[in-house]
């Protein structure tokens, strides 16, 4: 990988990231920041899989799934006790 694009790809994905936790932090309902989060989480696993590359690390790409199904499980179980009053 280009030295210059992955310096660009990493800091295009930290400014948004930055714009997510923002919009995480303003957000008015619960649903809305848990939403944000989504986001947050879903760019630094981006985040995660671009120093995998640009390393040649396997190590980051694990952490990148852990991070991935971890905000699964927590926007599943959010959705869940939003729609039903209860998480299981």
């Amino acid at each position: 990988m280009h030295v210059v694009v992955f310096y660009i790809a990493t800091l295009w994905l930290a400014l948004l990231i930055a714009v997510g936790v923002a919009l995480t932090l303003r957000a008015r309902t619960i649903l809305l920041r848990v939403l944000g989060l989504e986001l947050v989480t879903t760019m630094l696993v981006g985040l995660l899989a671009l120093f995998a590359g640009g390393r040649d690390s396997p190590h980051y790409l694990d952490a990148a799934l852990v991070l991935a199904l971890l905000s699964f499980v927590g926007t599943l179980a959010a959705a869940r006790f939003d729609a039903e009053g209860r998480i299981f």
